[in-house]
């Protein structure tokens, strides 16, 4: 996937300037895909030059004018191409698993402290997501929601985060835990 799918994906939602997007990507698609804000500028410059987004002038009273920036019907056909095309596999490139990989070797103190920050970081991101989860709900339980809610992608994309962020601190935490038990075993030996 390359982000000119994702800054169309966020921009089917509506109409938004380049700052704008950069706050509603971090919640939309903010759990799978990561972007600074200067990435996306340039890349909704790009998709303009391609005809894949419009943007438009919007003059404000109080405020410098801004411009906003839509999804053109040749971007919904290029989303829609993209969505039919065949998905590669994810893979995990984490710098945290290298270390953990030579944790045998380097010594576990430096490794046990990050995993246990990432396990906290963790935590905060499911707290985030599953208020998003029950905001994007309202007043339905999930499965009511599910059933006839009026647009679910971003909730099934958001139950994946979930899940990835609870997956990712229990192995953290497990992890941490394992390693401190064999640097206890190791020092009465």
């Amino acid at each position: 996937m390359a982000l000119r799918h994702a800054v169309l994906a966020a921009l089917l939602d509506g109409d938004y300037s380049g700052y704008q997007l950069a706050k509603v990507f971090d919640v939309s698609v903010g759990n799978f895909w990561h972007a600074l804000p200067q990435q996306l500028y340039a890349e909704l410059a790009k998709l303009e030059k391609e005809g894949l987004v419009a943007g438009r002038q919007v003059v404000q009273e109080t405020r410098p004018n801004k411009r906003v920036f839509q999804v053109t019907d040749a971007g919904r056909a290029a989303l829609e191409a993209f969505a039919v095309a065949a998905a590669k596999p994810s893979v995990i490139r984490d710098d945290l698993l290298v270390k953990v990989q030579s944790a045998d070797r380097i010594g576990t103190g430096p490794v046990i402290e990050q995993l246990e920050e990432r396990a906290a970081a963790a935590e905060t991101k499911i707290e985030f997501l599953e208020g998003l989860l029950r905001e994007m709900r309202g007043d339905l339980d999930e499965e009511e929601f599910l059933l006839r809610g009026e647009r679910i992608g971003g909730y099934l994309t958001c139950l994946r985060g979930v899940t990835f962020e609870r997956g990712h601190r229990d192995w953290c935490l497990e992890t941490a835990a394992t390693l401190r038990k064999r640097r206890t075993t190791d020092a009465r030996h």
